[in-house]
């Protein structure tokens, strides 16, 4: 037997707790990982672990080093097929049972990741350095930390204004406790929603026209047309003065993604609030 034989450690199994509470256990620290999360995605990358990326969802566009990675459609439309044949160690998703069953019945791995606040997010990227067995993410916590300060202190001379973040038409707002409505809470804003109604919380338009919001702040999923054409909406004092931020979709992924880029979200959130009214 050679002596680089006898050098070679062998491979040992490895557990980790995902953000569901379930141990996860693999054969071996990953080194084929799939990420059906643009969060996950970009965070992985910010770890220092992009080269172990071998397959992202659909709407995973940051950084440029996935550019060429196969697409696996999403946690709701998996390319199940795709994911398999790629053989990763372990998948990156969120919580859906029905695709952790069926990974699971191939022996492939789960980890759940589930991020709605700050605090969440630095939970995730623990998950991930354990995952990893490295130490990085309370360092790249408090390097978002930091900057997210820095774009806070120089919104300290601005009036507070009631705000009114919608994620989608249906409409869902961005509440109190969720990572945005945190953003918005440090750089000086009132949240229209009630910390009661949750992270993301669905509303009815008439709870919108009552609260009267100053800034409406929409992602690329709705238009201003359509936001000032809904009932009692124009009567508002953000409609009626022009105080509406349309984000496009280059911006709607920054400020709806839990992950390493949130300090340019802040960025985006804090022109938001300096609107002047027309």
């Amino acid at each position: 037997m050679s002596w680089a034989l006898l050098a070679a450690p062998a491979a040992q199994a490895h557990a980790v707790r995902d953000q569901q509470g379930r141990t996860v256990e693999m054969a071996r620290v990953p080194q084929r990982i799939v990420s059906l999360l643009p969060s996950a995605t970009e965070s992985l990358c910010a770890l220092g672990a992009c080269s172990r990326l071998v397959g992202v969802d659909a709407f995973s566009n940051h950084p440029p080093e996935i550019a060429a990675l196969p697409r696996l459609g999403s946690v709701s439309a998996p390319q199940f097929e795709a994911i398999v044949r790629l053989k990763p160690d372990v998948v990156l998703m969120s919580h859906s049972p029905p695709l952790m069953a069926r990974l699971a019945q191939f022996g492939i791995a789960v980890v759940v990741l589930d991020a709605q606040d700050l605090a969440g997010i630095r939970a995730q990227w623990q998950v991930l350095d354990s995952l990893l067995q490295q130490q990085r993410g309370d360092d790249l916590f408090a390097r978002l930390q930091a900057e997210l300060g820095r774009i806070a202190a120089g919104m300290r001379q601005l009036p507070a204004r009631r705000v009114y973040l919608e994620i989608d038409a249906t409409p869902y707002a961005a509440g109190p406790a969720s990572f945005i409505g945190e953003l918005l809470a440090a750089l000086g804003a009132s949240n229209i929603v009630a910390p009661a109604q949750g992270a993301f919380a669905r509303l009815t338009p008439e709870y919108v026209v009552r609260q009267n919001p100053q800034l409406i702040i929409h992602t690329a999923e709705t238009s201003a047309r359509d936001l000032a054409q809904r009932p009692g909406w124009a009567a508002t004092d953000a409609v009626r003065e022009g105080m509406i931020c349309s984000l496009g979709r280059a911006d709607t992924d920054l400020v709806s993604r839990p992950g390493p880029r949130l300090a340019e979200a802040a960025a985006v959130l804090a022109r938001c609030l300096q609107l002047a009214p027309r």
